[in-house]
């Protein structure tokens, strides 16, 4: 049986590296992207199951990102957890595409909860 695949977008090694190493004790395969513009692409080209994005530092390119993501027919069904290390306001309506925002220190510590509750959305 083949493992759901997590595509996870970030820049920051933390918490971007716990969580996909979180994701791969949970039983995911995960490929990683570091560069939001070529997220429809890959997420197109790559099928996975949820796309995780880090909202920070440039969360101007990852929400018009996630954007294009909902927008893309072939992507638009994908859940997006959007993660951040502040849970602002400003953040959150940033991140208007995204299933869920959570922060850093909540996604690493409750993650399979949020999986869940994303893929229970879609």
């Amino acid at each position: 049986m083949t493992k759901p695949l997590a595509l996870v977008l970030y820049e920051r090694l933390m918490p971007g590296s716990q969580l996909v190493n979180r994701l791969q004790d949970l039983g995911y395969r995960t490929e990683t992207l570091s560069d939001s513009k070529s997220l429809v692409d890959h997420a197109e080209k790559t099928k996975p199951m949820l796309v995780l994005a880090d909202l920070e530092p440039a969360s101007a390119q990852v929400s018009e990102a996630l954007s294009r993501l909902k927008k893309h027919s072939a992507t638009a069904h994908l859940p997006i957890i959007a993660f951040c290390a502040d849970n602002s306001a400003d953040l959150q309506n940033t991140a208007k595409a995204a299933t869920l925002v959570v922060t850093d220190t909540a996604i690493t510590n409750h993650l399979p909860q949020f999986l869940q509750q994303a893929l229970q959305f879609d």
